[in-house]
């Protein structure tokens, strides 16, 4: 039993002839010496029949397909320059004449292309920007769509000349505004806000009457967070139609951005002006205590450690704390305490870190350590254990640097030796 026979299926052009039946058999190859209908050479090159010919004579292996044949009788660089001078292949414009310059397959595209007037060719780029639009193919409609404004403010006179002067004006001013409103819509779509809002004020300019350019503008001010023009925007579209709802919706909107934005705007002022009295008061509380300080240009990295007022930073009541640093430079260690009350003595904070765990001589006990504090002229000062910080701070030479105290923890039987040090390395 012969196998069932399916119908072609082509995608069938504009012009494809009605009387044709695409279910018919495929035809047979023509037979060796049976003469190939000019349908079967797929591309117009002059002279191939000769080279077919002697291909056919030379070449005992079977002969290609007519369709194939007819490609591989040319070398591939022929073969290219074939192809560009095919409208559907080309890739360079100035190459796809023959040897006068000419191309008559192009030529007449860009006729067809041409063809009527200036407004008709516009109006055309139009209705396939709107079938574009449909399957939401926003690139393509958008290319479209601009290819219809170029055509309308192009400064050539190429196109047919109409033969009413009237309606070709008013075809064209229709033309121009759908373009533009459409193209704004493809930039919206496109998250291209600032050339949407630019589309839709061209738009006004010629129609200020136009909903949809208020709408599409509304929406990408929106966008952009521009709130009071954004809302100016649909204001005036409302003004020109109450009930319309997209105009209504992207109102509120932006009613609601703009009310989010002001909470915002109200809290971080707030929180600004906490600072400014934080620091304000944190600055009288220092000046108060008669404590120096001094930031330089790069201070190290703490995080949110910082000299503070505890535990209310708007209450002058408050206990200043001071992130502090305990140096161990004859070992080359050291321990970070966040918040250094300054009513806490330097030995509050050694009993709970000693001891240290590196130090496997027990040198470092709270009974056999000095400890030391630079001052502002470069030198340093034996600071008390036992004694509040504040007392130490207050009135002295030592000064604080970036908002860190400093404390150097030495052995006492090394004390000379750091000493020395300092002192060589100042003088140095």
């Amino acid at each position: 039993m012969a196998p069932p026979t399916h119908p072609r299926i082509e995608e069938l052009p504009d012009d494809f002839d009605e009387s044709l039946d695409l279910n018919a058999p495929t035809p047979p190859p023509p037979r060796e010496g049976e003469r190939r209908s000019s349908g079967d050479v797929p591309l117009p090159v002059p002279g191939n029949e000769e080279r077919l010919r002697q291909l056919e004579a030379d070449t005992p292996a079977p002969k290609l397909p007519p369709a194939m044949a007819a490609v591989d009788s040319h070398t591939t660089d022929e073969l290219a320059d074939i192809l560009n001078k095919t409208p559907l292949f080309m890739t360079d414009i100035s190459q796809a004449g023959d040897e006068h310059g000419e191309n008559v397959m192009l030529d007449a595209l860009r006729a067809l292309q041409n063809e009527g007037t200036r407004g008709e060719v516009a109006q055309g780029f139009r209705e396939q920007g709107n079938e574009a639009a449909k399957e939401k193919r926003w690139v393509d409609a958008k290319e479209f769509y601009t290819k219809g404004i170029a055509v309308l403010r192009s400064k050539e006179e190429k196109w047919d000349k109409p033969e009413d002067e009237k309606e070709e004006a008013k075809l064209l001013r229709q033309v121009e505004e759908a373009s533009y409103i459409n193209r704004a819509l493809c930039h919206l779509e496109l998250k291209n806000y600032r050339s949407t809002t630019l589309d839709c004020a061209a738009v006004l300019k010629l129609n200020p009457r136009n909903v949809k350019a208020y709408y599409r503008s509304a929406m990408a001010l929106l966008a952009l967070d521009r709130i009071d023009e954004a809302e100016d925007a649909a204001a005036r579209g409302l003004a020109l139609d109450p009930e319309n709802k997209p105009l209504q919706t992207v109102a509120s909107k932006t009613a609601e951005r703009k009310a989010a934005l002001e909470r915002i705007a109200a809290k971080r002022k707030a929180e600004e002006e906490r600072a400014r009295k934080e620091k304000l008061l944190l600055s009288t509380a220092l000046r108060a205590r008669q404590i120096r300080t001094r930031k330089t240009a790069q201070p190290p990295e703490m995080e949110d450690a910082g000299i503070r007022l505890s535990p209310d930073p708007l209450s002058p009541e408050s206990t200043l704390e001071f992130p502090a640093v305990l140096l161990y430079p004859m070992d080359a260690q050291s321990d970070f305490i966040k918040a250094f009350s300054e009513t806490h003595s330097i030995e509050d904070h050694l009993e709970y870190i000693f001891p240290l765990p590196w130090d496997a001589k027990k040198e470092y006990t709270v009974q056999s350590v000095d400890c030391y504090m630079d001052t502002h002229t470069g030198g340093l000062v034996k600071a008390g254990k036992k004694i509040p910080l504040l007392q130490i701070l207050s009135g002295s030479k030592v000064e604080i640097v970036d908002e860190l105290v400093r404390i150097y923890v030495v052995p006492t039987a090394k004390s000379k030796e750091f000493i020395a040090t300092m002192k060589a390395r100042k003088e140095g």
